[in-house]
């Protein structure tokens, strides 16, 4: 079974683009654009990772982080904040919401891949 990549976020630029990521690395993408929707999407897909941006509609992604942590079902998922806030105390804000890595837009499409592939499949990050 393909593992699946969740990918909440409101602008389609990205959701594309993060689509694109995943399917290279070789899982399926499922997308979301605002935040009630990508925490209902996780609590019935169950996805192997999710990378949700901060700044959502209709639930921050903070917010939605939060909530997947308190929920037994999904509070294992790991959780990638992908955002345009890429001050100091936005990342410690993602972390403490239950992020598990943080990453600023734009951002690198081979990192991206290097760290979706390291989360899921327990791979080292490549050197290259």
């Amino acid at each position: 079974m393909t593992a699946r990549v969740l990918i909440v976020d409101d602008e389609l630029y990205i959701l594309e683009s993060v689509s694109y990521v995943v399917r290279s690395a070789g899982f399926e993408p499922l997308t979301a654009e605002d935040g009630e929707t990508g925490l209902q999407l996780a609590c019935s897909q169950k996805p192997q990772l999710i990378i949700l941006d901060v700044m959502l509609p209709r639930m921050t992604g903070l917010e939605v982080c939060r909530r997947l942590r308190q929920n037994p079902d999904t509070a294992a998922i790991p959780v990638v904040m992908l955002s345009a806030k890429g001050q100091e105390i936005d990342e410690v804000q993602g972390m403490q919401s239950g992020a598990d890595r943080y990453m600023t837009k734009p951002f690198s499409p081979r990192r991206l891949r290097q760290l979706i592939e390291e989360m899921i499949r327990g791979d080292e990050p490549s050197r290259t």
